[in-house]
């Protein structure tokens, strides 16, 4: 054990954290400001990014496949019936994948729902 130095690594700063910090924020701020200008990848289909409300952009990139398939119709106008149909599923399956937008989205029910599918994917035309 003589003449070994034992290497410590230096103690981290607690303002190095703070400033890590203070980083990503400002890259996730700038990815945020930046939303409206691209497309946005809702499961596995693409929406432009002024159509998607800021305060729903990361929720609505958790939704799974399917509740986002069950958004897409609704955005269409398509009652929870054609879209079981349309998805091959029951129409309380579709009822289940709408509570559970509802729930990650944090919306107060499926009138905002319905309002918000139809912002995302209603066409312009």
């Amino acid at each position: 054990m003589t003449g070994q130095v034992l290497r410590q690594d230096p103690p981290r700063d607690a303002g190095a954290d703070d400033l890590a910090r203070l980083i990503e924020q400002l890259r996730e701020a700038e990815a945020k400001r930046d939303a409206h200008a691209r497309e946005i990848q809702i499961g596995e289909f693409i929406v432009v990014g002024w159509r998607v409300p800021l305060l729903h952009l990361a929720a609505l990139q958790t939704l799974t496949r399917n509740e986002a398939a069950v958004l897409r119709f609704l955005g269409w106008g398509r009652a929870n019936g054609d879209i079981g149909t349309l998805l091959n599923m029951t129409e309380n399956t579709v009822r289940t994948h709408m509570n559970n937008a509802i729930r990650k989205l944090d919306l107060d029910g499926v009138r905002e729902l319905n309002s918000l599918a139809g912002l995302l994917f209603l066409p312009i035309q």
